[in-house]
């Protein structure tokens, strides 16, 4: 069975940091490529930032760039999400992502259930 769970969530006020955890497991967690999104009130979902299978490669939104950095370990199934100088337009729920492209065309694609990160004074 195929679960992201995050966790590290919570309330924070701005300038401070928070660190998003999201484990995985029921897949090869080495082969996919991982991503934060978040979704904000009254707002589409938006990706935050991404890393490739190997973590050899990052790539952030320009809203978050200089801020947040996403991070994985194979080893632990687990990919996080350092998120510094946090803001208050950063308030969403936070989702876990995971993709995989099959030699075969196949899309692999899960999602966590998310976690709330809300930056207020």
């Amino acid at each position: 069975q195929v679960q992201l769970v995050e966790s590290g969530g919570g309330l924070v006020q701005p300038g401070e940091s928070l660190r998003l955890s999201c484990a995985a497991s029921g897949f090869t967690f080495s082969n996919y490529a991982m991503s934060w999104y978040r979704q904000a009130p009254g707002k589409e979902r938006e990706v935050v930032a991404y890393i490739t299978n190997d973590g050899a490669s990052t790539n952030y939104a320009d809203s978050v760039k200089g801020r947040f950095t996403i991070s994985r370990d194979n080893a632990k199934n687990t990919v996080y999400l350092q998120m510094n100088s946090l803001k208050p337009e950063d308030t969403a729920v936070y989702y876990c992502n995971a993709l995989f492209f099959s030699g075969d065309y196949k899309v692999y694609d899960y999602w966590g259930q998310g976690t709330q990160v809300t930056v207020s004074s």
